[in-house]
């Protein structure tokens, strides 16, 4: 094929502002879109996965897994739009940092996009039947366990066993998070709650698993925060949360647990130098049940739960 000069020059062009976006951070991770079709779910569901810089830079290296939903609202190239305004987690962003400044370990992330009306019953960490609406938490956590995680396994180059595998979320989703790492701690010894919604399942979780269980901690590192305000008027949680926690320890959680209450929303100075879109600065001042919030406080669980090696 022959190149007129133009079309070199075009691509001679592309090649040096990718090289020189490739030199200006060397460590970013890549992100590739599937769509894992699913018996237990009845339709395909569509995941986005991040491979840290090291997955290509290491070929013979195999690393951690964190499972994550509302996966549409995790990484950045989700747009500053997404969530009614909030913008995404920006959890890929956040990853490079940490990895690269030596504060955690390189992991393979792994965000399930939400099924939008089957949402609630999806995530809601309670046995039951599918809903007219189509979905349930047992074919959710089916869908994770028997066909999502082994997919990922044959592909890519996971560490399977549970102590190096997590799943997270919010609000609905840290109490899914919450739930299948204690009822399926033999697959997910991570998880991570943030701002969990833990009154949504009529306190199943905490009355009747927490609160009548006796036996010996299982080998699970968790995860819990909260804010102090949301858009209901509520404590984003804390107190259920604050009482989830309470029971963890009192069946023996200690070192693999963890617990943080952001006590304070940010004031209009804080909010001017985040980025955030200057029409929801407003809101912000009085709730902290959203992604703005959950991107702040997204370090916290990874650096728990995949530190960096020795």
């Amino acid at each position: 094929m022959k190149y007129s000069p133009m079309r070199f020059w075009c691509l001679f062009n592309y090649l040096l502002m990718a090289g020189l976006a490739l030199a200006q951070n060397p460590d970013a991770g890549s992100i590739r879109d599937e769509i894992i079709p699913s018996r237990f779910l009845g339709a395909p569901r569509a995941v986005h996965i991040y491979l840290p810089a090291a997955y290509s830079a290491q070929p013979n290296r195999s690393f951690p897994v964190l499972y994550l939903h509302d996966g549409q609202n995790v990484f950045s190239p989700a747009g500053s739009n997404v969530a009614f305004g909030w913008g995404s987690w920006e959890l890929d962003l956040t990853a490079d940092r940490l990895i690269h400044e030596h504060k955690m370990c390189p992991i393979i992330m792994v965000a399930v996009d939400n099924n939008g009306y089957a949402r609630m019953s999806e995530y809601s960490g309670h046995h039951e039947a599918a809903t007219n609406q189509g979905g349930s938490f047992d074919g959710y956590s089916a869908f994770l366990m028997n066909e999502l995680k082994p997919y990922i396994d044959r592909k890519y180059r996971t560490l399977p066993d549970a102590a190096h595998t997590g799943v997270m979320g919010s609000s609905l989703g840290g109490l899914c998070s919450a739930a299948l790492a204690w009822e399926f701690s033999e697959v997910f010894g991570n998880a991570a709650s943030l701002s969990g919604a833990f009154f949504f399942d009529d306190k199943h979780f905490l009355e009747a698993l927490l609160m009548k269980d006796k036996a010996p901690p299982k080998p699970v590192k968790f995860y819990f925060d909260s804010g102090s305000v949301d858009f209901t008027g509520g404590d984003d949680g804390r107190q259920m949360t604050a009482a989830v926690v309470g029971e963890l320890r009192r069946i023996g959680w200690r070192e693999n647990l963890r617990y943080y209450v952001d006590e304070h929303p940010m004031t209009p100075a804080q909010l001017a130098a985040s980025g955030l879109r200057r029409d929801k600065w407003k809101e912000a001042q009085t709730s902290q049940h959203n992604e703005f919030y959950w991107r702040l406080r997204a370090w916290r669980p990874l650096t728990f739960l995949f530190p960096p090696e020795n």
